[in-house]
């Protein structure tokens, strides 16, 4: 007998309004997204009068997520980064000198004096006095080699040391250069995608691309510069003591120091030494604040690790100057007045309000390991993304008529039924894109329109089916029960093998191929659903109400 039980009826209707529900806030998108911003705002303590106004605009009681709008539709600006590693072995030298310094005065009697020598930024060359000790001061200093932190390089170590003649030479290996390059790219690509989200973006792609470069697409951001500005500085800061000044850039520094520019003060040039007291990788926190004067600065504060060598520095140095360094540019150079102990304090400088915030974001943030080189960028303005959204609207809008007619024309009732059940098959699908925060781009467009198409593919399996069994002079409840059983593998097995391609595209896939592949396989859940359970529910209400002795497929 052609009948569905009561609470199956009622979980089919509750599960459609439900996706339902969740799709409606994108037929109200500029009000809803709107909302959600004012919202936003003001959980971070940002109101102004239209706050409430913009939150007001849309019932708190009804579902508020939109389906995000991806770079090709809503436009905004897309960056191919590489990043420079060997900075990171330059880094890592210079770090290096004073631990190796500190190990040979220990040893001063056998060793006698150590000099650093010039040379490439990826090696640390230095001479002793003594150079019938040379082999065994290499051996020393091999004794601070770590093993590798890495699968690859399981039982190296990090370093090589080997002599020229009376210079000991100390570079890191290649096991430890190649996990070094996964660390950099690693860490740049999660500072890169903090310093996005603190901006306050809409579903950034941050992902990976080769060896050493980083794919970063941003919709809704004005212009590629502009994302350029947010992430591409480097935001290395350094606190480094101070040797001397200088008003010539080419002055000559020493070996262990360089000479940076003066960020305040136009034609004036700082010594400094190389090797930092303390990095910006110790901070724990950066906000912007005004001094004494009122002025915009920011203020810092460092771990217990920085926090100690910091105030170690400023006990053993009072009156000494000492320079906070931004990218190789020295922001102030205070002369040390007393013990700075807690590890907090403030850095001062020419800044507008403006600045203070952006740089308290990147140090917050926190610093790119080395330098990235921008070897793409591409503005794509809000106007394309209207057209490319209009473009897909009249797609879909076509596809979703032909499909209705097609229908109408070929099953009559029934027809109407799968016209209806696809109609909420496509508002489940906006739901289950909206649920999960799915973002949507013209590739994803294109999974929907393919989906309306396939959506009335286990109707039709199914109707023809029920032609079939009203030939063999069935009655009409047991042709129409028949049709479904009888298709019902049949729609199985043409979705499953749909779905599988569609995860393995996701699987294996990136960007837009992983968004067709999820409206894809959305799609064909909805479809499934909506062919299976809703036509049929449909057809049963009908046929209650009817009772036909005869029908017409």
């Amino acid at each position: 007998m052609l009948q569905i039980d009561l609470w199956k009826r009622v979980l089919i209707w509750l599960t459609c309004v439900v996706g339902l529900l969740l799709a409606m806030p994108n037929a109200f998108y500029p009000r809803v997204e709107a909302h959600n911003d004012a919202v936003a705002d003001r959980e971070v303590g940002i109101v102004n009068e239209n706050t409430e106004a913009l939150i007001a605009g849309w019932p708190s009681f009804l579902p508020s997520r939109l389906v995000n709008l991806g770079l090709d539709l809503r436009g905004g600006a897309h960056l191919l980064a590489e990043v420079k590693v060997e900075d990171v072995y330059a880094a890592r030298m210079t770090s290096m000198w004073p631990e190796v310094r500190d190990l040979l005065r220990g040893e001063r009697s056998t060793v006698g004096t150590i000099r650093q020598q010039p040379g490439p930024e990826t090696e640390l060359r230095f001479k002793i006095s003594k150079p019938e000790a040379i082999q065994e001061a290499a051996s020393l200093v091999r004794g601070l080699a770590r093993p590798v932190t890495s699968i690859t390089g399981a039982g190296a170590s990090d370093i090589v040391v080997r002599t020229e003649g009376d210079t000991i030479i100390v570079e890191l290996s290649d096991a430890e250069k190649l996990a070094s390059d996964q660390r950099t790219v690693q860490q740049a690509l999660e500072i890169i995608r903090r310093r996005i989200d603190e901006v306050g973006t809409r579903e950034p792609t941050i992902q990976r691309q080769g060896s050493d470069r980083i794919l970063i697409q941003v919709p809704g951001i004005g212009s590629a510069s502009e994302l350029k500005e947010i992430i591409g500085t480097t935001a290395q800061l350094t606190f480094n003591p101070v040797v001397g000044r200088a008003s010539d850039p080419d002055a000559s520094a020493g070996v262990g120091n360089k000479v940076l520019p003066s960020l305040d003060e136009e034609g004036v040039y700082y010594i400094v030494e190389a090797a930092p007291v303390v990095t910006g990788e110790e901070l724990v926190d950066a906000q912007p604040s005004f001094d004494q004067n009122n002025r915009p600065a920011v203020s810092f504060r460092f771990n217990p690790t920085g926090a100690r060598k910091f105030g170690d520095y400023t006990a053993q140095n009072i009156g000494s100057p000492f320079a906070i360094v931004l990218d190789d540019e020295v922001i102030s150079a205070p002369v040390i007045q007393a013990h700075i102990a807690g590890g907090s304090g403030i850095i001062t400088g020419r800044f507008s309000v403006e600045e203070s915030t952006n740089l308290a974001v990147l140090l917050r943030a926190g610093a790119l390991p080395a330098e990235l080189t921008f070897l793409e960028e591409r503005t794509i303005g809000p106007e394309l993304g209207q057209d490319s959204i209009e473009a897909g609207r009249i797609a879909c809008i076509v596809a979703f008529v032909g499909v209705l007619v097609f229908m109408f024309l070929s099953y009559g009732t029934f027809g109407v039924f799968a016209n209806i059940a696809l109609i909420i098959n496509v508002g489940l699908i906006f739901g289950l894109l909206s649920l999960i925060g799915a973002t949507l781009t013209l590739p994803g467009i294109a999974g929907i329109v393919l989906t309306i198409g396939m959506a009335v593919d286990a109707n039709v399996l199914v109707f023809e089916r029920i032609r079939e069994e009203l030939k063999s002079a069935k009655g009409p409840a047991r042709a129409i029960e028949l049709g479904y059983e009888k298709a019902l593998s049949a729609i199985l097995d043409a979705n499953i093998t749909t779905f599988i391609t569609a995860v393995i595209l996701f699987a294996v896939g990136s960007g837009p191929v992983r968004g067709f592949a999820i409206t894809l396989g959305l799609g064909i859940l909805t479809s499934v659903f909506t062919a299976i359970f809703v036509t049929r529910v449909l057809i049963v209400m009908w046929f209650e109400r009817r009772r036909p002795k005869t029908i017409e497929v």
